[in-house]
């Protein structure tokens, strides 16, 4: 019986560790090819030698979310080398938590370029490919932050409020292409997100409520695994979940 994930031609930004890694270990394995985009070449290199290694099929792409010519470039690879894309995982993102009266402008800009801009480029790159096949499927990454706002992460609760709009906007668009989009909002995941904190107060709080409830980054893997296993007129779109522990 086929899982409608083998065989699959998907590319994910982030790819080097946390949610974007997981994701690409899980879908490998179940008979996915993987595109593998990130900043760090030589982890997302790594993990596609290991995929070979254990007869998956991967491709590693030195890839920074914030500037459009290396997404298309990404993508256009995956095409050049698979003969299509069949799955867009915008993943890469960051967490700068800080309160607004810090005035952390580099942070903010940085947040906005990555979370929002780097989820629009993905859209941009793939979208004209999959128009073209008239099928494909399009996952971007929110957050619980992006259902609820709480003080100290307000620009990163925007961005992430920004990433929903964005992919319900999508998904009424692509209707004549028969292509599919899903959000996926996690609640707090076992990853490198909290290292992107600037302010160590901020940062050694929520590492410590991180340490308490955070659930592994597999979760992640298996609700993309999920939304993209459902039959091509099934469209999940989105998918909200939370450490039972966690309360916010």
């Amino acid at each position: 019986m086929s899982n409608n994930i083998e065989g699959k031609v998907v590319v994910i930004t982030g790819a080097s560790s946390g949610l974007g890694e997981a994701a690409a270990r899980h879908l490998s394995s179940l008979g996915a090819t993987v595109v593998l985009g990130a900043r760090r070449v030589d982890r997302i290199q790594a993990l596609a030698n290991e995929l070979v290694g254990r007869a998956g099929r991967a491709l590693a792409i030195a890839t920074d979310v914030t500037q459009f010519d290396q997404v298309q470039r990404l993508v256009d690879a995956a095409v050049q080398t698979y003969g299509r894309i069949d799955v867009m995982i915008n993943n890469a993102g960051l967490m700068p938590h800080s309160p607004l009266d810090r005035r952390k402008i580099d942070d903010w800009n940085r947040t906005i370029d990555v979370n929002i801009k780097g989820v629009l480029y993905g859209i941009g790159a793939a979208l004209p490919y999959m128009q073209k096949q008239k099928s494909g499927h399009i996952i971007n990454v929110s957050s619980v932050a992006g259902h609820k706002v709480r003080a100290g992460g307000v620009v990163y609760a925007a961005t992430k409020h920004a990433v929903r709009v964005i992919s319900e906007g999508l998904r009424e668009e692509v209707k004549p292409y028969d292509i599919r989009t899903t959000v996926i909002s996690p609640g707090a995941v076992d990853t490198e997100l909290t290292d992107s904190i600037t302010e160590p107060d901020v940062a050694e709080n929520l590492k410590k409520f991180y340490a308490q409830v955070a659930v592994p980054a597999d979760s992640f893997a298996r609700a993309v695994a999920f939304a993209i296993s459902e039959p091509a007129e099934v469209d999940i779109n989105e998918i909200l979940y939370r450490p039972t522990r966690q309360e916010y």
